[in-house]
């Protein structure tokens, strides 16, 4: 039988946050013992930093500003063919999704939603193309805190869950598993929200003792530089991190116990990172609860690790690659080649370093806080950014400006933006071009940029 599938993905988890990416404390010994196992890909970037627009490419392996959901609260549009409806009617696997949607609701949902499941069942035709295990809410920051909550199951009746957040949502896959009767391959979703902060307390949420457990924290250089909230905020986001961590050590246990380990591949990664406050200080959302929404690696650098399957040896891919080619990589593990319907690369084509001459490169949209592009080398990042035009007003732009070019060898931590530093001038005009294609093959427009 075809392998099985688990996604395990996060919720704004910065990738440095992980041991087996240079995390000094002991945060994630589970995910470490996979990256041994499987393949670790060291640069992992997310192709657009934000929730919804994020989720909305992991379920349509098409860039926000093709499907429409650039910004957050845009419903998924129907009549695109979607990684659920592949799964289950081309690849002939049973489906599970359980956690965070964010792709069902429109409008502004914390003042007055045009179309709101935000706090009630999910229609079946706004999900994705799943039918099978469902356990999931839209909004999962609107159904619970860090402790308690509820979701809704298939057939929409609201379940209940009592005790950590984290750990109750990978219960429901848990009971997936229990229940599971190996008749066809699976394709598990676990999408949790740690460790994103919690909207209406303006806080991260650890469990109780986080801030004792991980006192003696390091913060990354970025975050230690520029300020930000990260050194109040820091000792709950690594225990939400770690709980995380915990909950995938008893998702590989459940495997093993049910005698599916051996046949089950699993991914992990993260939407996006955070950055904690220390960006778009020029931006309207400057005091909000502003944690991602930038082309700095603090939002864009993810963990991803991927074992079992053709994933294996405890392998490290340097290169550059972006999430966008999740929803393909998947496919091709259930043996769908979807060819051109999809953005990206099957991520086994770069283990095994099947194309030579691949471009070592990733690009990233942003259309909340402000429209953005960038382009992300192993040397440079380059961002251009549409003056104008407010984040979430429009999904693109004829014009854009410089925003920010870093030399990412002399300068890993993006501290010092060298856009207009005359020494740099030729390699910005190589790289404003370089992202000019990246745009134009994007978008289908090749638009002008200024100075």
């Amino acid at each position: 039988m075809a392998n099985n599938i688990i996604f395990y993905f996060t919720d704004q988890q910065r990738w440095d946050t992980c041991g087996c990416f240079g995390q000094p404390l002991d945060i994630t010994p589970n995910l470490d013992q996979l990256a041994q196992e499987g393949v670790k890909f060291d640069n992992a970037f997310s192709p657009q930093p934000v929730c919804g627009p994020c989720r909305a490419l992991f379920q349509t392996g098409k860039y926000p500003t093709e499907t429409g959901c650039f910004r957050n609260n845009i419903m998924l549009p129907s009549g695109i063919k979607t990684l659920g409806e592949y799964m289950e009617k081309d690849a002939g696997y049973e489906t599970a999704y359980i956690g965070k949607w964010h792709l069902a609701s429109d409008g502004e949902l914390e003042k007055a939603p045009t179309i709101d499941h935000t706090i009630t069942a999910i229609p079946k035709e706004l999900r994705g193309g799943y039918t099978g295990y469902w356990r999931t809410a839209d909004v999962l920051e609107f159904t619970s805190h860090g402790y308690d909550g509820y979701v809704f199951d298939e057939n929409d009746h609201r379940i209940d869950f009592k005790g950590y957040r984290a750990d109750c949502i990978n219960d429901f896959a848990l009971e997936y598993l229990d229940q599971y009767d190996g008749k066809k391959p699976f394709f598990m979703t676990i999408s949790q929200i740690e460790p994103h902060h919690q909207n209406d307390h303006k806080h991260y949420e650890g469990p109780d003792g986080s801030k004792e457990k991980y006192a003696n924290f390091v913060l990354p250089e970025d975050l230690k530089a520029l300020g930000g909230n990260a050194a109040e905020e820091y000792p709950d986001y690594l225990g939400q991190c770690a709980s995380l961590d915990e909950n995938l050590g008893r998702l590989v246990d459940k495997l093993k116990e049910k005698g599916l380990y051996d046949n089950t591949v699993i991914i992990f990664a993260a939407d996006h990172g955070s950055h904690f406050k220390t960006r778009n200080t020029d931006s309207h959302l400057n005091g909000y609860d502003d944690y991602k929404r930038s082309c700095h690696d603090g939002c864009l650098h993810v963990p991803l690790v991927i074992a079992g399957g053709p994933f294996k040896g405890g392998k490290t891919v340097t290169e550059l690659v972006s999430t966008e080619s999740l929803p393909k990589t998947f496919l091709a593990l259930a043996g769908v080649d979807v060819g051109d319907a999809m953005i990206g690369e099957n991520l086994l084509d770069v283990v095994e370093h099947k194309d030579p001459n691949r471009p070592n490169e990733v690009f990233a949209q942003i259309s909340e806080s402000r429209v953005g592009r960038c382009v992300r080398t192993a040397d440079y990042t380059y961002s251009v950014y549409a003056p104008g035009i407010n984040g979430g007003e429009a999904a693109g732009s004829d014009i854009y400006a410089d925003d920010f070019l870093y030399d990412m060898k002399a300068d890993p931590w993006q501290l010092h933006n060298v856009v207009a530093d005359p020494a740099y001038a030729e390699i910005k005009a190589q790289l404003r071009e370089t992202l000019l294609d990246w745009i134009e093959k994007a978008e289908g427009t090749r638009p002008e940029i200024v100075d």
